[in-house]
C-alpha cells in the first residue's frame, strides 16, 4: 500500500482544499498519473499516484481541508489495472472486444474547483465550447474568475459537453457548472469519430473566443471579431485590440447610406445605453480590499526626487546591441533601478524590512517584487535573490516573470516573499505618482516617465532626460531621513553608474 501525501503548499501556505478527484476508488492508476488537485490562496497544485496499482480508499472528498502531509488516500500496488474494469456494466460489454473501456458510458459532471483558503465563491468567463459540442479529456472548457488567478477548468473525460452555468454566473466550489455524456461505444476512438463528424471545430474557426467586454465592444461598433487583430495571450482579442479596431476596421453597414442620416444617431444611442453596470472581476475586488487595508494598516507617506537619465542612456545605447546579442535579453532600465535599489537597501535597511506586531523583522536577502499590467488587473511577482544576480540576470528573470504574469501562468511561489517593489508607470506615460504600499513591506518605488527638460548644468540651461522618482514608505519603522537617503542614493547609483563599480 503506498500512502497519497498533501505536499508542500508554500511559504506561510498552511492549508489546501481538494478541489477534485481525476479517478474514483476502485479504478486502476499509473504511478505519476494525476490523481487530485488542490487548490491553496493562488495556484492549484497536482498530486500524483505514489505507484502503479488501484486507487484503494480516498479519505479525503472535493471541499474537504488538507494540511500539508495529510494521507489523501492509498494506493493498493500491484493489483491488476483490469480488474476493477471488468465489473462496469457487462450487459453494455457484451463485446468481448473492448478490455479497457477507457470513456465510462456515463454522464460525469463538471465541478467548480475549490479556489483557496477563504474563497467561497467565482465568477463564470465564457466558455471554448458551447453544449452539444464533443470535447476532449482535459480540454480547457472555461475559466472561473477568483480573487487573485483565473482557474482554469478542464474536461474530465471526452464525450459531449452540456453547459449548466453561463458566463458571467456566480458559482460555488464544488457546484455543477455542466456534464459531459462520454461514449461507451468505441472507448478511445468515439470522440475522435465524433469530431470527425459533428462540426465542432466551427465555432472556434468562425467566431474567436471573446471575452464579455470584447463582445459588447464588437457589438455597439458592429466589428467583426475575425478582422480584429489580436494580440492577447494564446491569441485572445483584449478589449484594447476591440477598441483599436473601432474606426479602423469597416462597420458592417450599407455602404451607400447617404440618405438615412436620422438613422446614424439612433442606432448608437440604442446600442450604447448612457450607463453600464458590470460587477467588479474578483482580481479587482482583491486588489480593492489589499490596497485599502494597506492605506489604514501603515503610516504611508511619499517622498520625492528626480533623476538625470543622460549616464543611463548612454550605456544603454553604447552596448545594448552587444548587450542582446551576448546574453539574448535586450537591456532595459529596470536593471539599473533594481540594482541601485538593491545597493540602498544594503545601506538602508530599515525599507528592507517589515513590522511583525511588536516586533520590526529586518530582510538579509533581497527579493524585490515587479508590479506587471496584465489584462485582468495588476499583480507582482517577486525576483529573488536579486543581490545576487547581473544585469542580465535581472532582465531575463523580469521578461519571464512578466510574460508569466501576461499568460496567467504564475505560481504561489513567484507570487509571495518579497522584500521591496518597483512600480513602473512610466510605461503608460506617467509624470509622477504616489504608489501605495503592498503590505507588509515597508517601501516601494516608483518609475515615471522620461521627460526632456531644461536643467540648469554648471551654470548653463541643458536639456536633460528626466525621470521623477516616488518612494512610498511606511512611516512607522522608516524615519524621514532614512526615506530621503535612500531616494538619494538611488539618483546617485543612476546618474554616476561607475559608483555601483567602484562600490562608492
Amino acid at each position: 500500500m503506498a500512502d497519497i501525501l498533501t505536499p508542500a503548499l508554500g511559504e506561510s501556505v498552511t492549508e489546501a482544499t481538494i478541489a477534485k478527484w481525476t479517478k474514483a476508488a476502485g479504478e486502476p492508476v499509473r504511478k505519476d498519473e494525476l490523481l487530485v488537485e488542490l487548490e491553496t490562496d493562488k495556484v492549484s497544485l497536482e498530486v500524483v499516484s505514489p505507484a502503479d496499482g488501484v486507487l484503494a480508499e480516498i479519505r479525503f472528498a472535493a471541499g474537504d481541508t488538507v494540511t500539508p502531509g495529510a494521507v489523501l488516500g492509498v494506493v493498493a500496488e500491484g493489483a491488476a489495472a483490469s480488474a476493477p474494469k471488468t465489473d462496469a456494466k457487462p450487459a453494455k460489454a457484451a463485446k468481448a472486444d473492448a478490455p479497457k473501456a477507457d470513456a465510462p458510458a456515463a454522464v460525469v459532471d463538471i465541478p467548480v474547483p475549490v479556489m483557496g483558503e477563504s474563497v467561497a465563491e467565482g465568477t463564470m468567463g465564457a466558455w471554448k465550447k458551447k453544449s452539444g459540442d464533443t470535447v476532449a479529456k482535459d480540454e480547457l472548457l472555461v475559466e472561473i474568475e477568483t480573487d487573485k488567478v483565473a482557474v482554469e477548468v478542464s474536461a474530465p473525460a471526452s464525450g459531449v459537453l452540456t453547459i449548466a452555468a453561463d458566463a458571467g454566473a456566480t458559482v460555488k466550489p464544488g457546484q455543477s457548472i455542466g456534464s459531459i455524456a462520454a461514449s461507451a461505444a468505441s472507448g478511445g476512438d468515439a470522440p475522435a469519430a465524433a469530431l470527425a463528424s459533428v462540426p465542432a471545430a466551427a465555432p472556434s474557426a468562425d467566431a474567436p473566443h471573446l471575452s464579455p467586454a470584447v463582445a459588447r465592444v464588437a457589438a455597439e461598433n458592429n466589428l467583426d471579431p475575425k478582422a480584429i487583430a489580436a494580440t492577447g495571450p494564446k491569441g485572445n482579442i483584449t478589449k484594447a485590440d476591440a477598441l483599436a479596431a473601432v474606426g479602423a476596421a469597416p462597420a458592417v453597414a450599407p455602404a451607400p447610406a447617404a440618405a438615412p442620416v436620422p438613422a446614424a444617431p439612433a442606432a448608437p444611442r440604442a446600442l450604447a445605453p448612457r450607463e453600464e453596470r458590470v460587477k467588479m472581476t474578483r482580481l479587482r475586488q482583491t486588489i480593492a480590499r489589499r490596497l485599502k487595508e494597506s492605506q489604514n494598516t501603515a503610516a504611508q507617506l511619499t517622498t520625492f526626487n528626480e533623476v538625470d537619465m543622460t549616464a543611463v542612456m548612454a550605456l544603454r545605447n553604447a552596448y545594448k546591441e552587444t548587450f542582446e546579442k551576448r546574453h539574448g535579453v535586450k537591456l532595459g532600465f529596470m536593471s539599473f533601478f533594481t540594482k541601485a535599489v538593491v545597493q540602498a537597501l544594503h545601506e538602508i535597511p530599515a525599507v528592507n524590512a517589515e513590522i511583525d506586531g511588536t516586533d520590526i523583522i529586518y530582510k538579509n536577502h533581497y527579493d524585490i517584487g515587479i508590479a506587471v499590467g496584465t489584462e485582468k488587473g495588476l499583480v507582482v511577482p517577486v525576483l529573488r535573490d536579486a543581490d545576487q544576480l547581473s544585469l542580465a540576470g535581472i532582465e531575463k528573470g523580469i521578461a519571464a516573470l512578466g510574460k508569466a504574469a501576461r499568460d496567467g501562468a504564475l505560481t504561489l511561489d513567484q507570487l509571495q516573499g518579497g522584500t521591496f517593489t518597483i512600480t513602473n508607470g512610466g510605461t503608460y506615460g506617467s509624470l509622477m505618482s504616489t504608489p501605495i504600499l503592498n503590505a507588509p513591506q515597508s517601501g516601494i518605488l516608483g518609475m515615471h516617465n522620461i521627460v526632456q527638460r531644461p536643467m540648469a548644468v554648471n551654470g548653463e540651461v541643458k536639456i536633460r532626460p528626466m525621470m521623477y522618482l516616488a518612494l512610498s514608505y511606511d512611516h512607522r519603522i522608516v524615519d524621514g531621513k532614512e526615506a530621503v537617503t535612500f531616494l538619494v542614493r538611488i539618483k546617485e547609483l543612476l546618474e554616476d553608474p561607475q559608483r555601483a563599480l567602484l562600490d562608492l
